[in-house]
C-alpha cells in the first residue's frame, strides 16, 4: 500500500485535450460514413497519436503500432490480431471486418505489416487511420498511401501560440503570458518537449508563483536535463574544425545576431547546411533554434563563459532600436509582429526592462488585442518603476478591456504602496479636438509642457503615440532615435477602477483615474454603458467600439473613420472590409469587434454567420478580452440549453433555481454549466455576466 501511495505521487497524467478543434473534427469526419480513412502526419512531438486518439475516443477501434525493435518481425504490429503463420491474403481477409483500424508509428512497421495496410486500403473495407513521422524512413507502400492517392494526408502544424497558452493553462494551471510566451519560443511546436521543458522547470524550482499574482512565472535560465541534453546532442557533438567555438559565439552572442564575416565561414557553411544554423539576407548569423544557445551556455566552462558572455548592458543600444521600432509601428497604425528580441532576452534572463520600453511592448500588445500580454509587459514595467504612469495607464486598459480586475493590481515591491505624485497638467491624454471636430495636435503648453508643438528632445514626437488611444498619425521615428515618454502626457494616480459620476460633469471628473480612456472600459466592463459612452473624449474611436459612431464623426483618419462610417451607416459588408482591413494591420481585438458589429448589420444570414465565425475565431486570439461588442459572440458558441441555463446563471439564480425553473436535475445543471465554462474559456460563475449580452447593456 505505501509503494502504491508514493507511484501515485509521480504519475504522470497526459494534459488534457487542447486546441486542434478543426483537425479533430476533419479525422473524424475522414473515418465516418463513406470515407476510407486518414493519414496523419507530422515531426516527432507534434501531436498526432494524440489527436487521432481523441478522434476515436469511444468508437469500436483496432489498434496497431510499430515499434523500431520489430521492424525485422512480419506481422509484428498485428500479433494479437493476425496469426502467426498467416499469409498477406489471409490477413488481408481477417482484418476485412474491422471497421475501424488505427495504425500508430505507420513509419516504424515490417515490410509485411506496411504491406498489409497498403491492401486493407486498396480494398477499402476498412477504414484506415494512419500516424507517420515526416522526416524518417517510412516503407514505400506506407509513403504510398498519400502519394498513390489512396488516402487523404493531414499534414499536422504546430499548434498555435494561443492554443499552446490554452494547453498550459489547462495542463499547468496559471502560467503568466510571458512565461507561456517563452516555452513556446523554445518547443516551436513539439508539445513532448514542451511538457518535459515545463516538467524540469516545476522540478528544479525555477518557476515560482509571484508574490502580487496567482500565476507562475518562470525567469532565469532554461533546466537542461539529460532529456534536454538528449535532443540536441547534436549540437554537442560537433567536431569539425572550428564549429564549436562557432555555436559557442552564437550562443554567448544571444540575442543580438552575429556577423557572419566575424566568423569562421567554413564552420558556418557547414552548420548552415546542416540546418543550425540560419543566415540572413544581411549577412548575420543566429541558431537556428531557441533551444540550442542555452544547452551550448550550460557545456561550456567558466573562462569561456567569462570570455563570450554577454550582459544587459551590452544590449542597450539594441533596446533602444526595438523601442523605436516598436513606437513607429504603433505611429503608423500597423501592429503586425514586429521582432523585438533583446526585450524578451532581458525578461527572460530576470534583469528586467527599463519601464519605457514595458510601456511601449505593453500597448503594442494591447493594440493587438494581447491583453494578458499587455498587463504582463506593464506589470514588469513597473517592478522596475513602480510609479510610472504609461505602464500603470496600460495595465489598467488591459485589465478593463479583459473585465478582469485582477489583472490591473500593481506588482509588489519596494514602492509598490508608493502612489505617484499628482499630475500637474491635464490628465487627457490623447489628441485635442478642435470645435470643427477635426483632430489636431493638443498644445504642449496645457501640458506643462515647452512651447515647440514637435516636442524637443530625440524622439519624444512618438511619445504620443504611446500616451494616446487616438491612433493618430504620428511623426517618423528613426532607429537611431531613442524612446522617452513625457510624463506629463501620461500621468495618472490609480490603477483601481472608480465610480463613474453620471450626469454634465461625468466625463471630466473620470479623468482623475489613469485617463479617459482606462475609465471608459471599466464602466463598459460594469456594463454600464451609458457611463462609459459619457466618457469618451480622448480618443473617438472608442466611441465606434462600444457602437455609438455619431460620436467619432470628422475625427478619425483611414481604417477607423471607415469603420465608424460603416457602423454609422449599419452597413454589413462595409464593416466586413474594414475588419479585414483591420485584421491586416494587426488590430485583432478591433476587427473582431467591427464582425461582430457587421452580423446585426447584414441582411443576408448567410453573410451574418460568416462574420460571426470570423468573430469568434479572432476572439480566441485575443486572450480573454471581453468588451461590448463581442459579448453576444460567445454564447453562440454554445449548445441551446447551455445558453440558457448559463443566461440564468449570469442573471443570479442558483443551479436548484435553474433546475426548478427549467425542470431538470441539479446534477445536469452543474454539468452543463461545466461545459460551458470550458467552451467559453471562463472558470467560475462571477466571470458570467461579463459574458452575456444582457438588454439593458446596449447602447441607447
Amino acid at each position: 500500500m505505501t509503494t502504491f501511495e508514493r507511484d501515485a505521487k509521480t504519475l504522470e497524467l497526459p494534459w488534457p485535450f487542447t486546441g486542434r478543434e478543426d483537425e479533430l473534427e476533419l479525422v473524424r469526419r475522414s473515418v465516418a460514413g463513406g470515407r476510407h480513412g486518414i493519414v496523419v502526419t507530422g515531426p516527432a512531438g507534434r501531436g498526432k497519436t494524440r489527436l487521432v486518439t481523441e478522434a476515436v475516443r469511444g468508437t469500436d477501434c483496432a489498434r496497431v503500432a510499430g515499434t523500431p525493435e520489430t521492424r525485422g518481425l512480419p506481422f509484428a504490429a498485428f500479433a494479437h490480431l493476425v496469426p502467426e503463420t498467416a499469409s498477406l491474403h489471409r490477413a488481408v481477409h481477417l482484418l476485412s471486418g474491422v471497421r475501424l483500424l488505427l495504425v500508430d508509428d505507420a513509419h516504424l512497421l515490417d515490410d509485411a505489416s506496411a504491406a498489409l495496410v497498403h491492401q486493407l486500403a486498396v480494398h477499402g473495407r476498412t477504414r484506415l487511420l494512419v500516424v507517420a513521422t515526416d522526416g524518417a524512413r517510412a516503407p514505400g507502400a506506407i509513403s504510398r498511401l498519400w502519394t498513390g492517392e489512396l488516402l487523404p494526408r493531414l499534414a499536422l502544424e504546430p499548434l498555435p501560440r494561443e492554443e499552446t497558452a490554452q494547453l498550459l493553462a489547462a495542463g499547468v494551471g496559471g502560467l503568466e503570458a510571458l512565461t507561456a510566451n517563452r516555452l513556446y519560443r523554445m518547443c516551436r511546436g513539439d508539445l513532448r518537449l514542451l511538457r518535459e521543458l515545463v516538467d524540469a522547470v516545476r522540478e528544479r524550482g525555477p518557476a515560482a508563483r509571484a508574490t502580487d499574482s496567482a500565476e507562475w512565472a518562470w525567469r532565469g535560465p532554461v533546466p537542461v536535463t539529460a532529456t534536454v541534453r538528449e535532443r540536441t546532442a547534436h549540437l554537442l557533438d560537433r567536431t569539425g574544425p572550428g564549429e564549436r567555438e562557432t555555436l559557442d559565439r552564437l550562443a554567448f552572442g544571444e540575442p543580438l545576431p552575429v556577423a557572419a564575416v566575424t566568423l569562421d565561414l567554413d564552420a558556418l557553411e557547414r552548420l548552415e547546411a546542416d540546418g543550425l544554423v540560419h543566415v540572413d539576407e544581411q549577412g548575420t548569423a543566429r541558431l537556428a533554434h531557441p533551444l540550442h544557445a542555452p544547452v551550448l551556455r550550460a557545456a561550456a566552462g567558466r573562462l569561456k563563459t567569462l570570455r563570450l558572455a554577454r550582459t544587459p548592458a551590452d544590449c542597450a543600444a539594441a533596446l533602444e532600436t526595438e523601442t523605436a521600432a516598436l513606437a513607429r509601428a504603433i505611429g503608423e497604425r500597423d501592429v503586425r509582429a514586429v521582432s523585438a528580441p533583446v526585450g524578451e532576452w532581458l525578461v527572460d534572463e530576470g534583469a528586467g526592462v527599463p519601464a519605457r520600453h514595458a510601456a511601449v511592448r505593453a500597448r503594442f500588445a494591447r493594440l493587438r488585442g494581447e491583453l494578458r500580454e499587455a498587463a504582463a509587459w506593464a506589470r514588469e514595467g513597473l517592478r522596475a518603476a513602480a510609479d510610472d504612469p504609461a505602464c500603470r495607464r496600460e495595465l489598467a486598459l488591459a485589465a478593463a478591456q479583459s473585465g478582469n480586475s485582477e489583472l490591473a493590481a500593481p506588482p509588489a515591491g519596494p514602492d509598490a504602496d508608493r502612489s505617484p505624485e499628482p499630475s500637474t497638467g491635464s490628465d487627457d491624454d490623447g489628441p485635442a479636438v478642435n470645435p470643427t471636430g477635426s483632430t489636431t495636435p493638443q498644445s504642449v503648453e496645457s501640458r506643462g509642457r515647452t512651447s515647440d508643438s514637435r516636442f524637443a528632445g530625440p524622439l519624444q514626437s512618438s511619445a504620443a503615440v504611446v500616451g494616446s488611444d487616438s491612433l493618430q498619425p504620428s511623426a517618423a521615428v528613426t532607429d537611431a532615435d531613442t524612446f522617452q515618454p513625457p510624463a506629463a502626457l501620461v500621468e495618472s494616480r490609480t490603477l483601481q477602477p472608480t465610480a463613474t459620476p453620471t450626469g454634465s460633469s461625468g466625463a471630466a471628473d473620470s479623468r482623475e483615474a489613469v485617463g479617459g480612456s482606462a475609465v471608459t472600459w471599466w464602466a463598459a466592463a460594469r456594463g454600464d454603458l451609458d457611463a462609459a459612452l459619457g466618457t469618451v473624449g480622448e480618443d473617438p474611436y472608442d466611441a465606434v467600439r462600444l457602437g455609438a459612431p455619431e460620436r467619432a464623426v470628422g475625427r478619425l483618419t483611414g481604417v477607423f473613420a471607415a469603420h465608424a462610417e460603416a457602423l454609422a451607416h449599419d452597413d454589413g459588408p462595409a464593416l466586413d472590409r474594414a475588419a479585414q482591413a483591420l485584421e491586416e494591420r494587426g488590430f485583432l481585438l478591433f476587427a473582431a469587434e467591427a464582425y461582430a458589429q457587421a452580423v446585426r448589420s447584414h441582411r443576408d444570414s448567410g453573410a451574418a454567420r460568416t462574420s460571426r465565425t470570423r468573430a469568434v475565431a479572432l476572439a480566441r486570439r485575443c486572450q480573454g478580452a471581453r468588451t461590448p461588442a463581442l459579448s453576444g459572440l460567445v454564447l453562440g458558441e454554445l449548445t441551446a440549453r447551455q445558453r440558457q441555463i448559463v443566461t440564468l446563471a449570469a442573471a443570479g439564480l442558483s443551479n436548484r433555481q435553474i433546475a426548478e425553473q427549467l425542470t431538470l436535475s441539479i446534477r445536469t445543471v452543474g454539468n452543463h454549466l461545466y461545459s460551458a465554462y470550458a467552451r467559453l474559456g471562463s472558470g467560475d460563475r462571477d466571470a458570467l455576466p461579463c459574458l452575456v449580452e444582457l438588454p439593458e447593456a446596449q447602447p441607447a
